[in-house]
């Protein structure tokens, strides 16, 4: 890879990063891990001034130096961001009262008598039980399964409904768009939708019959 830097033409080399498409970059990060350690190298070997270097990569004297002197102390395995959680946490709660606040609560205890009972703040007791999945009651009860009837083959379970359905002696208004001659014909009489689903195969079987009894006419 050549840079220009002023009047000067630099070769600087390419530098492989095994395993980069594989690593969770800053979303805000100008450098990439190759980046840094190319821009490293070439500080380091006096082949680019630390003033060069952030005109030419984009970035403050401060990242630079960051880069570089990780680079010089730990190599290549310290291009990679490092987490921002810290390494050390003195005011976390103990793991012996957060096992506390969790055995209560399995004990079925709200937050509010759980903070009684521990003296730490219903905030506190909030947050632990959301954490671990346990805010609302009913995640304290194990999720019973499903019991479902099931049939080895088709035949065994046929689902059966009836719709009544009244009938019709002449078309309505939407039809002919008449409203002065309402039908008032009584005693027209019904029919009936009977509708069959088998339960394993899910065939349907459905056909109109003069009245609800099981018996084929």
């Amino acid at each position: 890879m050549s840079i220009r830097s002023g009047s000067r033409r630099l070769e600087l080399p390419y530098l492989s990063f095994p395993g980069l498409l594989r690593m969770n970059i800053h979303k805000n990060a100008r450098l990439t891990p190759l980046r840094r350690e190319e821009m490293a190298v070439a500080v380091l070997g006096g082949r680019l001034t630390k003033a060069q270097a952030a005109r030419l990569y984009g970035v403050s004297l401060k990242i630079v130096s960051r880069w570089t002197e990780r680079f010089r102390i730990s190599g290549r395995a310290a291009m990679t961001d490092r987490s921002s959680r810290p390494t050390r946490s003195p005011r976390q709660m103990g793991q012996d009262i957060v096992e506390r606040i969790l055995h209560l609560r399995r004990q079925r205890l709200t937050g509010k008598h759980i903070a009684m009972e521990t003296g730490v703040s219903p905030a506190t007791v909030s947050r632990i039980l959301r954490r671990a999945k346990l805010s609302r009651m009913k995640d304290i009860d194990p999720v019973e399964p499903v019991i479902r009837y099931e049939y080895a083959e088709p035949g065994g379970l046929i689902h059966l409904d009836i719709k009544r359905l009244g009938r019709f002696e002449r078309v309505g208004h939407r039809i002919t768009g008449n409203r002065t001659r309402q039908s008032n014909a009584r005693g027209v009489g019904w029919e009936y939708v009977h509708v069959c689903i088998d339960d394993v195969s899910r065939i349907a079987f459905t056909d109109i019959f003069p009245d609800e009894k099981a018996i084929m006419p």
